[in-house]
């Protein structure tokens, strides 16, 4: 990179709740926050965000009568960009761009119309405009009136970290001089879960089950035999001005991207090749050892928790560092989840604390946590690994 990029603000909702404190003590305690609810009918393993943050959504939603008719993934977007860039110190009206993804998009509100054009034959006149890819940075941008480019994009797993890779290219072309990225999902409905289910990688209650399951989501457990994933819904935003900054909260010193060679629609090669190539694109020019920790993607799935750490092995060698994901306690939140790993990330190197997989391999701190590699991917082996340091 020619520029280390400084990230001066980070905002999130995600189910550990929505203010760095409570989050950061969430993250020290040993449980999940994955539930047992009801969809359809059918008990399924689920993350969601707290009730008092679901409140905080209806309120924003009644501010403007242009809000009524919002997604969730387009509310949870503007509560927490409203709050980083009030963290950041920038004002309405700053120019600044703006790149924010979805990989499901509005699906709360298009299985709603498709179900009312199912009944009826016929759909709500805010149908189009509401449910396409652009609502989330157009909204956004409305919202904080700000000048710069609006971007969405949805590339499945990976989309907020690509938003954060999009952003690098504009800030150090010197096209931008700051930029508001993120990722926003709220995909916990019938049609999504289902899609999941039938790709049999998804965690299923057993329905004569009658105390709480401890992990449903078994992430980085490299010994289970069944797939494991569960959904999660939040939204996470960042801002990132180029070169040193008092605000910092860290910089972006590395950036990696690759595709694998599709062997599977859903699946990564068995050694993650895109992962191989994501992480030493990254890692240029810095020594191996120096990387204190990698928060991992691992979906709770056994192929993709493995091949990820095959990757992470043969690129790291004898220096491997210590490895985390954060899955097992707030679920997959789709394309946010990147981002929300680049939170776990900041917080380790604030507080200088490893937050671990209970039911993992025990690792201990060995030093101070001063760099973090975050990886995401998603469907079509879109790998993106980012190096945060301090």
């Amino acid at each position: 990179m020619k520029t280390k990029i400084a990230i001066t603000s980070f905002a999130s909702v995600s189910p550990l709740g929505s203010t760095p404190e409570a989050i950061w003590e969430n993250y020290l305690l040993p449980e999940t926050f994955i539930s047992t609810q009801t969809f359809a009918g059918k008990k399924q393993f689920v993350a969601t965000i707290p009730q008092d943050v679901k409140a905080e959504l209806e309120l924003l939603r009644k501010e403007d009568i242009k809000y009524k008719a919002l997604d969730e993934t387009v509310l949870l977007a503007l509560l927490t960009s409203r709050k980083a860039m009030q963290e950041a110190g920038w004002q309405k009206g700053d120019d600044f761009g703006v790149n924010i993804g979805s990989s499901r998009g509005a699906t709360q509100l298009f299985e709603k119309f498709h179900e009312e054009f199912l009944t009826t034959g016929k759909t709500a006149t805010l149908t189009s405009p509401t449910t396409t890819l652009g609502n989330i940075s157009s909204w956004v941008a409305h919202d904080l009136k700000s000048r710069g480019p609006e971007i969405s994009h949805s590339i499945t797993c990976s989309t907020a970290l690509h938003a954060v890779l999009n952003a690098v290219a504009w800030l150090q072309s010197g096209l931008a001089t700051k930029f508001l990225v993120g990722g926003s999902e709220a995909p916990l409905t019938p049609f999504t879960l289902a899609q999941m289910q039938a790709l049999k990688i998804y965690a299923t209650p057993d329905e004569q089950q009658t105390e709480p399951v401890e992990w449903p989501c078994r992430a980085f457990d490299l010994t289970k035999t069944k797939n494991s994933m569960v959904l999660g819904e939040g939204a996470a935003m960042a801002c990132l001005e180029p070169g040193e900054n008092a605000k910092a909260l860290g910089y972006i010193t590395g950036i990696g991207f690759a595709t694998d060679d599709l062997e599977h629609n859903i699946s990564i090669s068995e050694e993650a090749n895109c992962f191989q190539k994501s992480m030493l694109m990254a890692l240029e020019g810095t020594a191996l050892d120096t990387v204190d920790a990698v928060v991992m993607h691992a979906p709770g799935t056994v192929k993709g928790d493995l091949s990820e750490y095959r990757a992470i092995q043969k690129t790291f060698g004898s220096h491997l560092p210590m490895l985390t994901t954060n899955k097992w306690k707030i679920g997959h939140t789709f394309g946010a989840s990147g981002i929300l790993n680049l939170e776990l990330a900041l917080l380790m190197m604030q507080h200088q604390i490893f937050v671990g997989v209970p039911f993992g391999e025990s690792q201990t701190l060995r030093k101070e946590i001063k760099k973090v590699l975050i990886n995401a991917v998603g469907f079509g082996g879109n790998a993106v690994s980012i190096l945060v340091s301090k």
